[in-house]
């Protein structure tokens, strides 16, 4: 057979296209590839010739903003038409994910949920939710909902008005759309129409007792005393709580379940309480709120909700539900459960983060020590890198802790390709270079040592350099090479640096001796030259302000530039000052 590369590249383009507007990203490679080779066999002698057709196609995909590319579709034809071939080789490559099918999972008829509580941005633990919800969403062609689980909450946690933007701007960002939106705060009718029916059969009640009394009548397996009062009494206790005859803690109602229970947790659990506090978007048009476990028994049933996927440690909010939907005759979704997922080196607290939000101790909750998904965005981490991150762990419910560098080597993998290289040094101290050969006045810098075709930038030179302290003082009295540049001699003691406010200028000047050019076994060291340098402000996570020289390119940096700072890791541009002179603000991503 012929190859012929021109409906290769059609087909490239528009699997290419599908795959970008599906998951909110830069499409990979690796799947567009395994996706045509799945589906036509005859292109597999041919793999080399497709993958650099796919290579080039994907590299054009990136490059159509995010905007665009629904339209270019639609240019083409629209999505390729799903082939059994091509659903064979889909269904290979979410086997390799780790996702199992949805028990009882039909296609075209499968709605998930996502359910957050406004009171921040979505962080990395939400993510999971997130992504593996619209990778069944996708894998079945059903429906998405975002449910806002904006009940009052307790007195540490309240939901928050502009948590609802910062949650569907995550979403966005993520390039997930929720196929509708709900609002918990909404249906308060919808909760109360049942609690009557409830009532009436025995399966709930209307408790007063103070909260120390209940509180050991559960530990001790003891009933209330109003537990089994007549619906009659428990209906017009309801009818008292609703009309304001109850203050906050006075009444609740509470499920009937086995007082024998081994955890007492699920003893009679409260369904209803009141609450006086002033809801963000409702105020104070309502007194008595539904607890979490009874305001999604009703939402899950009504909204058709087929499949729940959370977390192991919600399970005995499952068997409220399930107790609930017994107790009113109504058939509930599915659940399925994954374990805890940590990463290593951090302590994800969205109740700290709030309260470090709130006081201004962070800035915003894009501050990367929060860990939210606006935090991750503003570092330059990719909602596909994390996407593949989440979909790896696949259900298990096995705990699992991992390092912060597996997430980082998605993110790397994605921008490695494409990411201009610019120098910067951190801690900087002056170097000057006797014996500066006079012809050496600029020098070509590539932009990426592995991609010709992104070109190279000119650095003006002088005999005056930048260079991190550390390695001047780990190097003291060695021949160095400036990297991809020249060698030097370093002198054998270097002057003492003394911190003061007058930054890297303040210290006294180090005086090497230049050697040679050709490129020799040295120790590199990377530099900065100073003609043009510009102060760099970097954000780390162990230093909010770790101040250092990078190069003048950088001065032209606009908001959203991702760089790899040589030798030191990618970094992605702060909206920058209106001040020139001021220090340019990059935040790091990772090595």
């Amino acid at each position: 057979m012929v190859f012929d590369p021109a409906p290769v590249r059609d087909r490239a383009l528009r699997l290419a296209l599908e795959n970008a507007l599906r998951h909110g990203g830069v499409p990979r490679v690796e799947s567009v590839l395994g996706g045509m080779l799945g589906a036509d066999a005859s292109l597999r002698p041919h793999r080399a010739e497709v993958g650099a057709i796919v290579r080039e196609v994907v590299d054009e995909v990136a490059a159509i903003p995010a905007e665009g590319r629904k339209a270019r579709l639609d240019e083409l034809g629209g999505p390729i038409p799903v082939s059994a071939a091509r659903k064979e080789a889909e269904a290979q490559h979410e086997k390799e994910h780790g996702l199992p099918p949805l028990p009882g999972g039909e296609e075209g008829k499968v709605v998930l949920r996502l359910a957050p509580f406004p009171s921040g941005s979505l962080h990395i633990g939400n993510a999971r939710g997130l992504f593996v919800n619209e990778e069944y969403r996708r894998r079945y062609h059903g429906k998405f909902y975002l449910v806002f689980d904006d009940t009052v909450g307790s007195e540490e946690k309240r939901p928050v008005l502009e948590s609802y933007d910062l949650i569907l701007r995550d979403m966005e960002a993520a390039g997930i759309r929720p196929d509708a939106i709900y609002y918990k705060s909404d249906r308060l009718e919808l909760y109360y129409r049942d609690v009557p029916r409830l009532l009436d059969l025995g399966a709930a009640y209307v408790c007063t007792c103070p909260a120390e009394l209940l509180r050991k009548n559960r530990e001790a397996g003891v009933a209330c005393g109003e537990r089994d009062r007549e619906p009659t009494w428990q209906r017009e206790q309801w009818v008292g709580m609703l009309g304001g005859r109850y203050e906050p803690g006075e009444a609740v109602v509470r499920v009937k379940t086995d007082m024998g229970h081994p955890n007492p947790a699920f003893r009679d659990r409260v369904l209803f309480r009141i609450s006086d506090f002033d809801h963000p978007r409702v105020g104070k048009k309502y007194r008595v709120w539904p607890m979490l476990e009874y305001a999604f028994a009703i939402d899950d049933v009504l909204l058709g909700i087929t499949h729940v996927i959370r977390g192991k440690e919600l399970i005995i909010e499952d068997m409220m539900e399930e107790a609930l939907w017994s107790a009113l005759g109504l058939k509930g979704p599915t659940f399925l459960h994954w374990g805890l997922l940590r990463i290593r080196e951090t302590k994800i607290s969205k109740s700290k983060s709030y309260k470090d939000v709130k006081s201004g101790a962070y800035d915003g909750w894009a501050d990367p020590r929060t860990w939210s998904l606006s935090s991750l965005a503003r570092r330059g981490i990719r909602p596909e890198a994390i996407r593949q991150f989440i979909l790896s762990f696949g259900l298990s419910q096995a705990d699992i802790e991992v390092p912060a560098e597996t997430l980082y080597a998605e993110n790397r993998r994605l921008l490695d390709p494409t990411t201009a290289r610019r120098s910067f040094v951190p801690s900087p101290r002056r170097l000057r270079v006797e014996g500066m050969p006079t012809d050496l006045r600029t020098a070509r810098l590539a932009n990426h040592p592995e991609r010709p075709e992104m070109g190279e930038r000119e650095v003006a030179l002088s005999d005056l350099f930048f260079l991190p302290e550390t390695d001047l003082l780990k190097n003291a009295g060695k021949e160095i090479r400036l990297k991809d540049l020249l060698n030097v001699q370093l002198p054998p003691a270097l002057p003492a640096s003394e911190p003061g406010p007058g930054g890297p200028n303040a210290a006294p000047e180090v005086v090497a001796r230049f050697t040679d050019r050709p490129n020799k076994p040295l120790p590199r060291i990377q530099w900065v030259a100073a003609p043009g340098a510009v102060t760099v402000d970097v954000f780390t996570l162990d230093d909010p302000h770790l101040l250092g020289k990078g190069e003048a390119a950088l001065a032209s940096a606009k908001e959203g530039d991702i760089f790899q700072f040589e030798r030191f890791g990618f970094a992605r541009a702060d909206p920058q000052p209106p001040d020139a002179a001021a220090a340019r603000r990059f935040i790091f991503a990772h090595p």
